[in-house]
């Protein structure tokens, strides 16, 4: 079964893209984080990833985002700060709170 998970596409006051992530990445929805990755990030860098209303990150979703580490900026809720410091993520991206 896939976890629920809502990915939402738009744009910032100044016009940058943005994916919006609510629910959880896991192993059975990370393939659709990682589509939606792709394809919001087709636009002009950085893509800003809007983690605010994910509740759980497993390393499917981390993954997910190391590929794509080059060209996004999170923003992260607290909840999530100690797996993207351990895992080195946090040294490859802005993140911001």
């Amino acid at each position: 079964m896939t976890t629920p998970l809502s990915l939402t596409t738009g744009r910032t006051a100044d016009g940058r893209q943005t994916l919006t992530v609510a629910g959880e990445i896991d192993v059975s929805n990370a393939a659709a984080f990682a589509t939606a990755l792709s394809e919001a990030s087709a636009e002009t860098p950085p893509l800003v990833v809007d983690l605010t209303a994910v509740e759980y990150l497993d390393s499917a979703g981390l993954a997910a985002l190391f590929d794509h580490a080059d060209h996004i900026e999170l923003v992260a809720p607290a909840l999530l700060e100690p797996v993207l410091t351990i895992s080195g993520l946090a040294s490859l991206v802005t993140i911001r709170h």
